[in-house]
Protein backbone atom coordinates (compact mmCIF):
# COMPACT_ATOMS: atom_id res chain seq x y z
CA UNK A 1 0.00 0.00 0.00
CA UNK A 2 1.32 3.33 -0.87
CA UNK A 3 0.71 6.54 1.04
CA UNK A 4 -0.11 9.38 -1.41
CA UNK A 5 -0.15 11.91 0.79
CA UNK A 6 1.58 13.73 3.87
CA UNK A 7 -1.97 14.48 5.70
CA UNK A 8 -3.08 11.05 5.20
CA UNK A 9 0.34 9.64 6.58
CA UNK A 10 -0.35 11.80 9.57
CA UNK A 11 -3.81 10.35 10.43
CA UNK A 12 -2.92 6.71 10.11
CA UNK A 13 0.44 7.36 12.40
CA UNK A 14 -2.16 8.91 14.84
CA UNK A 15 -4.94 5.89 14.39
CA UNK A 16 -1.86 3.31 14.98
CA UNK A 17 -0.91 5.02 17.99
CA UNK A 18 -4.68 5.58 19.75
CA UNK A 19 -4.60 1.43 19.45
CA UNK A 20 -1.16 0.85 20.44
CA UNK A 21 -2.54 2.84 23.75
CA UNK A 22 -5.63 1.21 24.12
CA UNK A 23 -4.22 -2.31 23.42
CA UNK A 24 -1.44 -1.61 26.33
CA UNK A 25 -4.27 -1.31 28.83
CA UNK A 26 -6.01 -3.97 30.26
CA UNK A 27 -9.76 -4.46 28.61
CA UNK A 28 -12.26 -1.81 28.95
CA UNK A 29 -14.78 -2.56 31.64
CA UNK A 30 -18.33 -1.16 32.66
CA UNK A 31 -17.91 1.45 35.43
CA UNK A 32 -20.47 2.57 38.57
CA UNK A 33 -20.32 4.68 41.35
CA UNK A 34 -21.82 2.20 43.75
CA UNK A 35 -25.28 3.17 43.49
CA UNK A 36 -27.37 0.58 45.56
CA UNK A 37 -30.01 0.62 42.93
CA UNK A 38 -27.99 1.09 39.50
CA UNK A 39 -24.71 0.16 40.51
CA UNK A 40 -23.48 0.51 37.05
CA UNK A 41 -24.49 4.15 36.41
CA UNK A 42 -22.40 6.82 36.88
CA UNK A 43 -18.33 6.61 36.30
CA UNK A 44 -15.94 7.57 39.19
CA UNK A 45 -12.72 9.81 38.42
CA UNK A 46 -14.56 12.90 36.99
CA UNK A 47 -16.55 16.26 37.97
CA UNK A 48 -18.81 17.17 34.83
CA UNK A 49 -19.71 20.94 34.81
CA UNK A 50 -21.15 21.43 31.80
CA UNK A 51 -22.75 19.80 28.60
CA UNK A 52 -23.47 21.25 25.39
CA UNK A 53 -25.92 18.78 23.20
CA UNK A 54 -26.73 18.91 19.49
CA UNK A 55 -29.20 16.91 17.93
CA UNK A 56 -30.06 17.10 14.16
CA UNK A 57 -33.66 16.08 13.81
CA UNK A 58 -35.26 14.80 10.60
CA UNK A 59 -38.35 12.51 11.82
CA UNK A 60 -38.93 9.95 14.11
CA UNK A 61 -38.21 6.99 11.97
CA UNK A 62 -34.41 7.79 11.70
CA UNK A 63 -31.83 8.84 14.15
CA UNK A 64 -30.88 12.29 14.86
CA UNK A 65 -27.27 13.29 13.94
CA UNK A 66 -25.40 14.28 17.55
CA UNK A 67 -22.78 15.82 19.06
CA UNK A 68 -22.07 15.64 23.09
CA UNK A 69 -19.65 18.41 24.17
CA UNK A 70 -18.55 17.41 28.06
CA UNK A 71 -16.61 20.05 30.31
CA UNK A 72 -14.90 18.02 33.06
CA UNK A 73 -12.35 18.37 35.74
CA UNK A 74 -10.33 15.21 36.86
CA UNK A 75 -11.02 13.78 40.26
CA UNK A 76 -8.41 11.37 40.50
CA UNK A 77 -5.63 10.32 37.63
CA UNK A 78 -7.07 8.88 34.58
CA UNK A 79 -6.34 6.36 32.17
CA UNK A 80 -9.45 5.78 30.37
CA UNK A 81 -12.82 8.00 30.79
CA UNK A 82 -16.14 6.19 30.89
CA UNK A 83 -19.19 7.47 30.00
CA UNK A 84 -22.40 5.82 29.70
CA UNK A 85 -24.02 5.63 26.49
CA UNK A 86 -25.94 3.23 24.70
CA UNK A 87 -28.77 3.57 21.57
CA UNK A 88 -26.24 5.22 19.29
CA UNK A 89 -23.16 5.05 17.04
CA UNK A 90 -20.15 6.75 17.76
CA UNK A 91 -18.19 8.12 14.75
CA UNK A 92 -15.37 9.58 16.58
CA UNK A 93 -14.23 10.95 19.81
CA UNK A 94 -11.64 13.80 21.32
CA UNK A 95 -10.16 14.18 24.86
CA UNK A 96 -8.97 17.94 24.85
CA UNK A 97 -8.30 18.26 21.34
CA UNK A 98 -6.90 15.46 20.59
CA UNK A 99 -8.70 12.30 18.75
CA UNK A 100 -9.13 9.39 21.30
CA UNK A 101 -9.69 5.63 20.86
CA UNK A 102 -13.18 4.12 21.83
CA UNK A 103 -15.14 0.95 22.60
CA UNK A 104 -18.65 -0.11 24.54
CA UNK A 105 -18.18 -2.10 27.72
CA UNK A 106 -21.72 -2.88 28.65
CA UNK A 107 -23.62 -0.21 28.66
CA UNK A 108 -20.80 2.36 29.04
CA UNK A 109 -18.75 4.44 26.36
CA UNK A 110 -14.97 4.01 27.20
CA UNK A 111 -12.64 6.75 25.81
CA UNK A 112 -9.03 5.97 25.77
CA UNK A 113 -7.08 9.49 25.71
CA UNK A 114 -3.57 9.81 23.82
CA UNK A 115 -1.60 10.65 27.09
CA UNK A 116 -3.20 9.67 30.75
CA UNK A 117 -4.85 12.32 32.28
CA UNK A 118 -3.54 13.62 36.08
CA UNK A 119 -5.28 14.48 38.84
CA UNK A 120 -7.12 18.10 39.14
CA UNK A 121 -6.87 18.21 35.32
CA UNK A 122 -9.07 19.77 32.60
CA UNK A 123 -11.44 17.84 30.75
CA UNK A 124 -12.86 18.49 27.14
CA UNK A 125 -14.19 15.75 25.33
CA UNK A 126 -16.29 15.62 22.44
CA UNK A 127 -18.14 12.57 20.57
CA UNK A 128 -19.80 12.50 17.42
CA UNK A 129 -22.40 10.08 17.60
CA UNK A 130 -25.92 9.28 17.00
CA UNK A 131 -29.29 9.23 18.84
CA UNK A 132 -31.83 6.45 17.78
CA UNK A 133 -35.37 6.98 19.01
CA UNK A 134 -36.55 4.49 17.07
CA UNK A 135 -38.33 1.09 18.73
CA UNK A 136 -36.86 1.23 22.10
CA UNK A 137 -39.68 1.37 25.72
CA UNK A 138 -36.87 1.75 28.16
CA UNK A 139 -36.59 5.61 28.19
CA UNK A 140 -34.66 8.28 26.86
CA UNK A 141 -36.71 9.53 23.44
CA UNK A 142 -40.36 9.07 23.76
CA UNK A 143 -42.23 9.21 20.43
CA UNK A 144 -44.98 12.04 20.01
CA UNK A 145 -47.72 12.15 18.00
CA UNK A 146 -45.78 14.70 15.91
CA UNK A 147 -42.57 13.99 17.01
CA UNK A 148 -40.14 13.47 20.11
CA UNK A 149 -40.15 14.21 23.66
CA UNK A 150 -37.28 13.01 26.75
CA UNK A 151 -38.76 11.00 29.63
CA UNK A 152 -35.00 10.06 31.21
CA UNK A 153 -35.52 9.44 34.71
CA UNK A 154 -34.73 7.20 36.26
CA UNK A 155 -31.31 5.75 34.12
CA UNK A 156 -32.07 6.51 30.86
CA UNK A 157 -30.08 9.54 29.57
CA UNK A 158 -27.62 7.96 28.73
CA UNK A 159 -30.44 6.39 25.93
CA UNK A 160 -29.87 9.50 24.53
CA UNK A 161 -26.46 10.86 24.94
CA UNK A 162 -23.05 10.37 26.54
CA UNK A 163 -23.37 11.68 29.57
CA UNK A 164 -22.20 10.82 33.49
CA UNK A 165 -25.81 9.59 33.94
CA UNK A 166 -26.56 9.63 37.97
CA UNK A 167 -27.81 12.23 39.64
CA UNK A 168 -24.82 13.05 42.17
CA UNK A 169 -23.20 14.70 39.08
CA UNK A 170 -25.44 17.81 38.43
CA UNK A 171 -24.13 20.22 35.12
CA UNK A 172 -24.74 22.80 33.06
CA UNK A 173 -26.56 21.98 30.05
CA UNK A 174 -26.97 23.87 26.88
CA UNK A 175 -28.83 22.44 23.71
CA UNK A 176 -28.88 23.11 19.72
CA UNK A 177 -31.47 21.40 18.08
CA UNK A 178 -31.83 21.47 14.13
CA UNK A 179 -35.10 20.85 12.98
CA UNK A 180 -37.14 20.90 9.81
CA UNK A 181 -39.20 23.76 8.83
CA UNK A 182 -42.67 23.67 10.37
CA UNK A 183 -41.32 21.98 13.35
CA UNK A 184 -40.91 23.58 16.71
CA UNK A 185 -38.18 22.81 19.25
CA UNK A 186 -38.23 23.71 22.99
CA UNK A 187 -35.54 22.13 26.15
CA UNK A 188 -34.76 22.75 29.32
CA UNK A 189 -34.17 26.72 30.53
CA UNK A 190 -34.65 29.80 28.34
CA UNK A 191 -33.43 30.73 24.72
CA UNK A 192 -30.02 32.33 24.01
CA UNK A 193 -30.67 33.62 20.60
CA UNK A 194 -34.39 33.97 18.44
CA UNK A 195 -34.29 30.41 16.13
CA UNK A 196 -32.39 31.00 12.99
CA UNK A 197 -31.95 28.89 9.75
CA UNK A 198 -29.42 26.08 10.22
CA UNK A 199 -26.44 26.25 8.73
CA UNK A 200 -26.64 25.01 4.39
CA UNK A 201 -30.40 26.52 5.28
CA UNK A 202 -31.59 22.54 6.07
CA UNK A 203 -34.20 23.63 8.76
CA UNK A 204 -34.22 26.18 11.60
CA UNK A 205 -32.00 25.83 14.66
CA UNK A 206 -32.84 26.43 18.06
CA UNK A 207 -30.65 27.00 21.01
CA UNK A 208 -31.34 26.81 25.30
CA UNK A 209 -29.47 27.06 27.63
CA UNK A 210 -29.81 26.13 31.90
CA UNK A 211 -28.99 28.75 33.98
CA UNK A 212 -28.84 26.20 37.10
CA UNK A 213 -27.13 23.14 37.17
CA UNK A 214 -29.22 19.99 36.44
CA UNK A 215 -29.06 16.26 36.92
CA UNK A 216 -29.43 14.35 33.39
CA UNK A 217 -32.52 12.13 34.58
CA UNK A 218 -34.09 15.65 33.88
CA UNK A 219 -33.06 16.69 30.47
CA UNK A 220 -35.30 17.80 28.63
CA UNK A 221 -35.88 18.15 24.60
CA UNK A 222 -39.15 18.66 22.52
CA UNK A 223 -39.79 18.46 19.01
CA UNK A 224 -42.86 18.64 17.21
CA UNK A 225 -45.67 20.65 15.49
CA UNK A 226 -46.11 22.57 18.87
CA UNK A 227 -47.41 25.76 20.02
CA UNK A 228 -45.36 27.80 22.96
CA UNK A 229 -47.76 29.84 24.95
CA UNK A 230 -46.18 32.30 27.22
CA UNK A 231 -47.60 34.52 30.35
CA UNK A 232 -45.81 35.69 33.56
CA UNK A 233 -45.97 34.17 37.11
CA UNK A 234 -44.91 35.85 40.65
CA UNK A 235 -42.24 38.54 40.05
CA UNK A 236 -42.80 38.23 36.25
CA UNK A 237 -41.08 34.74 36.17
CA UNK A 238 -41.70 34.16 32.25
CA UNK A 239 -43.81 31.01 32.07
CA UNK A 240 -43.29 29.25 28.97
CA UNK A 241 -45.31 25.91 28.17
CA UNK A 242 -45.24 23.96 24.82
CA UNK A 243 -48.65 22.07 23.38
CA UNK A 244 -49.59 20.88 20.76
CA UNK A 245 -50.67 23.38 17.98
CA UNK A 246 -54.30 22.09 17.36
CA UNK A 247 -55.17 21.79 21.18
CA UNK A 248 -53.79 25.46 22.08
CA UNK A 249 -57.19 26.80 22.78
CA UNK A 250 -58.62 23.64 24.35
CA UNK A 251 -55.73 23.60 27.01
CA UNK A 252 -55.58 27.13 27.56
CA UNK A 253 -58.29 26.45 30.64
CA UNK A 254 -55.29 24.28 32.05
CA UNK A 255 -52.26 26.19 31.21
CA UNK A 256 -53.66 29.60 33.15
CA UNK A 257 -53.58 28.12 36.19
CA UNK A 258 -49.78 28.05 36.65
CA UNK A 259 -49.37 31.15 38.18
CA UNK A 260 -51.74 30.77 40.73
CA UNK A 261 -50.30 27.45 41.57
CA UNK A 262 -47.11 28.81 41.60
CA UNK A 263 -48.11 31.36 43.92
CA UNK A 264 -49.46 28.82 46.21
CA UNK A 265 -46.35 26.89 46.49
CA UNK A 266 -43.85 30.12 47.23
CA UNK A 267 -46.05 30.42 50.17
CA UNK A 268 -45.15 27.56 51.60
CA UNK A 269 -41.18 26.77 50.55
CA UNK A 270 -40.31 30.06 49.57
CA UNK A 271 -39.03 31.44 46.01
CA UNK A 272 -39.19 29.21 42.50
CA UNK A 273 -36.00 28.19 41.86
CA UNK A 274 -35.13 28.75 38.46
CA UNK A 275 -35.24 30.83 35.44
CA UNK A 276 -38.51 29.53 34.03
CA UNK A 277 -41.47 27.13 34.40
CA UNK A 278 -44.04 25.68 32.37
CA UNK A 279 -45.84 22.71 31.00
CA UNK A 280 -44.98 20.46 28.25
CA UNK A 281 -47.96 18.50 26.87
CA UNK A 282 -47.27 15.41 24.33
CA UNK A 283 -49.64 13.42 22.19
CA UNK A 284 -47.42 10.89 23.91
CA UNK A 285 -49.35 7.50 26.11
CA UNK A 286 -46.08 7.50 28.63
CA UNK A 287 -47.79 6.54 31.83
CA UNK A 288 -46.16 9.25 34.00
CA UNK A 289 -45.82 12.51 34.23
CA UNK A 290 -42.80 13.96 34.91
CA UNK A 291 -40.46 16.91 36.22
CA UNK A 292 -38.22 17.65 33.88
CA UNK A 293 -36.36 21.06 35.17
CA UNK A 294 -37.91 24.23 34.03
CA UNK A 295 -40.81 21.94 31.52
CA UNK A 296 -42.89 19.41 33.29
CA UNK A 297 -43.78 16.74 30.48
CA UNK A 298 -47.59 15.81 30.66
CA UNK A 299 -49.67 13.11 28.97
CA UNK A 300 -52.33 15.35 27.01
CA UNK A 301 -54.70 12.45 27.88
CA UNK A 302 -54.63 14.16 31.81
CA UNK A 303 -56.29 17.13 30.45
CA UNK A 304 -58.47 15.87 27.25
CA UNK A 305 -59.76 13.25 29.31
CA UNK A 306 -62.88 13.75 30.99
CA UNK A 307 -62.92 10.75 33.34
CA UNK A 308 -60.23 13.06 35.23
CA UNK A 309 -62.06 15.14 38.23
CA UNK A 310 -60.87 18.88 37.57
CA UNK A 311 -59.61 18.74 41.09
CA UNK A 312 -57.35 15.58 40.77
CA UNK A 313 -55.87 17.06 37.07
CA UNK A 314 -54.58 20.56 39.25
CA UNK A 315 -53.51 18.50 42.32
CA UNK A 316 -50.82 16.81 39.51
CA UNK A 317 -50.16 19.70 38.02
CA UNK A 318 -48.84 20.75 41.68
CA UNK A 319 -47.18 17.56 42.33
CA UNK A 320 -44.70 17.97 39.47
CA UNK A 321 -44.34 21.66 39.79
CA UNK A 322 -43.40 20.72 43.31
CA UNK A 323 -40.59 18.80 42.20
CA UNK A 324 -38.19 21.84 40.45
CA UNK A 325 -38.18 22.83 44.69
CA UNK A 326 -37.78 18.90 45.70
CA UNK A 327 -35.95 16.94 43.16
CA UNK A 328 -35.00 19.13 40.53
CA UNK A 329 -33.30 21.64 42.59
CA UNK A 330 -32.41 19.68 45.57
CA UNK A 331 -31.26 16.49 43.75
CA UNK A 332 -31.31 13.25 45.89
CA UNK A 333 -27.61 11.93 45.90
CA UNK A 334 -28.57 8.46 45.32
CA UNK A 335 -31.16 6.55 44.35
CA UNK A 336 -32.32 5.16 47.79
CA UNK A 337 -33.09 9.38 48.92
CA UNK A 338 -35.92 9.10 46.16
CA UNK A 339 -38.39 9.49 48.64
CA UNK A 340 -37.31 12.90 49.42
CA UNK A 341 -38.24 13.38 45.96
CA UNK A 342 -41.81 11.96 45.40
CA UNK A 343 -42.79 12.28 49.22
CA UNK A 344 -42.48 15.64 49.10
CA UNK A 345 -44.02 15.92 45.64
CA UNK A 346 -46.65 13.83 46.92
CA UNK A 347 -47.32 15.83 50.23
CA UNK A 348 -47.77 19.02 48.49
CA UNK A 349 -50.07 17.83 45.91
CA UNK A 350 -52.18 16.57 48.87
CA UNK A 351 -51.96 19.57 50.66
CA UNK A 352 -53.48 21.62 47.87
CA UNK A 353 -56.41 18.71 47.05
CA UNK A 354 -56.80 19.07 50.70
CA UNK A 355 -57.44 23.40 50.58
CA UNK A 356 -59.76 22.41 47.46
CA UNK A 357 -62.08 20.40 49.87
CA UNK A 358 -61.91 17.55 48.02
CA UNK A 359 -59.93 14.78 49.37
CA UNK A 360 -58.62 16.08 52.99
CA UNK A 361 -54.94 15.47 54.24
CA UNK A 362 -55.72 13.25 56.58
CA UNK A 363 -58.24 11.07 55.05
CA UNK A 364 -55.45 10.07 52.66
CA UNK A 365 -53.14 9.93 55.37
CA UNK A 366 -54.58 7.62 57.13
CA UNK A 367 -55.85 5.40 54.67
CA UNK A 368 -52.04 5.46 53.50
CA UNK A 369 -51.42 4.04 56.95
CA UNK A 370 -53.87 1.27 56.64
CA UNK A 371 -51.86 0.49 53.42
CA UNK A 372 -48.21 1.14 54.39
CA UNK A 373 -47.33 -2.44 55.69
CA UNK A 374 -48.29 -3.79 52.48
CA UNK A 375 -46.30 -1.67 50.17
CA UNK A 376 -43.32 -2.32 52.73
CA UNK A 377 -43.27 -5.93 51.79
CA UNK A 378 -43.80 -5.00 48.08
CA UNK A 379 -41.49 -2.14 47.77
CA UNK A 380 -39.38 -2.07 50.56
CA UNK A 381 -38.99 0.71 53.25
CA UNK A 382 -39.27 4.46 51.67
CA UNK A 383 -35.22 5.31 52.50
CA UNK A 384 -34.41 1.51 51.10
CA UNK A 385 -36.69 0.92 48.04
CA UNK A 386 -36.50 -2.56 46.94
CA UNK A 387 -35.00 -2.48 43.32
CA UNK A 388 -37.50 -2.23 40.17
CA UNK A 389 -36.72 -5.89 38.37
CA UNK A 390 -34.81 -5.99 34.68
CA UNK A 391 -36.94 -5.00 32.17
CA UNK A 392 -39.24 -2.69 34.30
CA UNK A 393 -37.53 0.96 34.16
CA UNK A 394 -40.37 2.33 36.40
CA UNK A 395 -40.58 -0.24 38.47
CA UNK A 396 -38.90 1.56 41.41
CA UNK A 397 -41.72 4.20 41.35
CA UNK A 398 -44.27 2.37 43.69
CA UNK A 399 -46.30 3.37 46.40
CA UNK A 400 -43.92 3.38 49.04
CA UNK A 401 -42.05 6.31 47.64
CA UNK A 402 -45.01 8.20 46.99
CA UNK A 403 -47.92 8.32 49.87
CA UNK A 404 -45.92 5.56 52.08
CA UNK A 405 -43.14 8.98 51.70
CA UNK A 406 -45.63 11.27 52.41
CA UNK A 407 -47.31 9.19 55.52
CA UNK A 408 -42.78 9.81 57.29
CA UNK A 409 -43.78 13.58 56.68
CA UNK A 410 -47.18 13.94 58.19
CA UNK A 411 -46.00 11.63 61.15
CA UNK A 412 -42.78 14.08 61.14
CA UNK A 413 -44.67 16.94 61.13
CA UNK A 414 -47.04 15.45 64.18
CA UNK A 415 -43.61 14.50 66.37
CA UNK A 416 -42.41 18.59 66.10
CA UNK A 417 -45.69 20.53 65.00
CA UNK A 418 -46.52 22.02 62.41
CA UNK A 419 -44.58 25.74 63.01
CA UNK A 420 -41.12 23.34 62.74
CA UNK A 421 -42.24 21.20 60.01
CA UNK A 422 -42.64 24.37 58.03
CA UNK A 423 -39.43 25.97 58.99
CA UNK A 424 -37.50 22.61 57.86
CA UNK A 425 -39.11 22.61 54.79
CA UNK A 426 -38.26 26.32 53.40
CA UNK A 427 -34.83 25.76 55.18
CA UNK A 428 -34.19 22.08 52.98
CA UNK A 429 -34.72 23.69 49.97
CA UNK A 430 -32.83 27.17 50.55
CA UNK A 431 -30.13 25.42 52.19
CA UNK A 432 -29.34 22.88 49.32
CA UNK A 433 -30.63 24.75 46.42
CA UNK A 434 -28.72 23.76 43.10
CA UNK A 435 -27.11 21.01 45.01
CA UNK A 436 -27.88 17.28 45.58
CA UNK A 437 -28.65 15.91 49.37
CA UNK A 438 -29.76 12.68 51.10
CA UNK A 439 -31.66 11.25 53.79
CA UNK A 440 -29.21 11.70 56.26
CA UNK A 441 -28.96 15.50 55.68
CA UNK A 442 -32.54 15.77 56.33
CA UNK A 443 -32.38 13.19 59.69
CA UNK A 444 -29.40 15.57 61.19
CA UNK A 445 -32.25 18.98 59.58
CA UNK A 446 -34.89 18.20 60.76
CA UNK A 447 -33.33 17.39 64.51
CA UNK A 448 -31.82 20.81 64.27
CA UNK A 449 -35.55 22.39 63.55
CA UNK A 450 -36.77 20.29 66.14
CA UNK A 451 -33.94 20.60 68.97
CA UNK A 452 -33.66 16.67 69.78
CA UNK A 453 -32.39 14.38 67.86
CA UNK A 454 -34.47 12.53 66.08
CA UNK A 455 -33.09 9.35 64.58
CA UNK A 456 -34.49 7.24 66.53
CA UNK A 457 -37.74 8.54 65.70
CA UNK A 458 -37.15 9.12 62.22
CA UNK A 459 -35.50 5.44 61.34
CA UNK A 460 -38.07 3.19 61.84
CA UNK A 461 -40.20 5.27 59.35
CA UNK A 462 -37.98 5.53 56.97
CA UNK A 463 -35.99 1.92 57.07
CA UNK A 464 -38.73 -0.10 59.21
CA UNK A 465 -40.38 -3.23 57.74
CA UNK A 466 -43.62 -2.50 58.97
CA UNK A 467 -44.73 0.88 59.96
CA UNK A 468 -44.51 2.17 63.61
CA UNK A 469 -47.44 4.18 65.35
CA UNK A 470 -48.67 7.37 64.19
CA UNK A 471 -47.68 10.22 66.77
CA UNK A 472 -51.37 11.79 67.81
CA UNK A 473 -53.23 9.08 66.05
CA UNK A 474 -53.35 5.90 68.79
CA UNK A 475 -56.52 4.52 66.47
CA UNK A 476 -55.21 4.58 63.08
CA UNK A 477 -52.81 1.20 65.06
CA UNK A 478 -53.79 -2.35 65.34
CA UNK A 479 -56.20 -4.35 63.53
CA UNK A 480 -57.59 -1.62 60.99
CA UNK A 481 -54.64 -2.20 58.08
CA UNK A 482 -55.88 -4.09 55.19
Amino acid sequence: MRLTSARLRAALLAAASLTLVAAALPPAQPLGIGDRLFPTLGNPGYDVLAYDLSFAYRSNDAPLDAVTVITARTLEPLERVNLDFTHGKVAAAEVNGQPAAFESAGEDLVLTPRTPLPRGAALHITVRHTSDPRGRGDGGWVTTGDGLAMANQADAAHRVFPCNDHPADKAYFTFRITTPAGKTAVANGLPVAPAHRAAGGAGTTWIYRSHHPMATELAQVSIGDSAVVRRTGPRDLPIRDVVPAADRERLEKWLKKTPAHLEWMEQRVGRYPFETYGVLIAGANTGFELETQTLSLFERSIFTDTAYPEWYVESIMVHELAHQWFGDSVTPRTWSDLWLNEGHATWYEALYADGLGKYSLERRMREAYQRSDQWRAAGGPPAEPKAAAPGQKIGLFRPVVYDGAALVLYALRQKIGTAAFERLERRWVAEHADSTAGTADFIAMASQEAGTDLTAFLRPWLYGKTTPPMPGHPEWSGPKRV
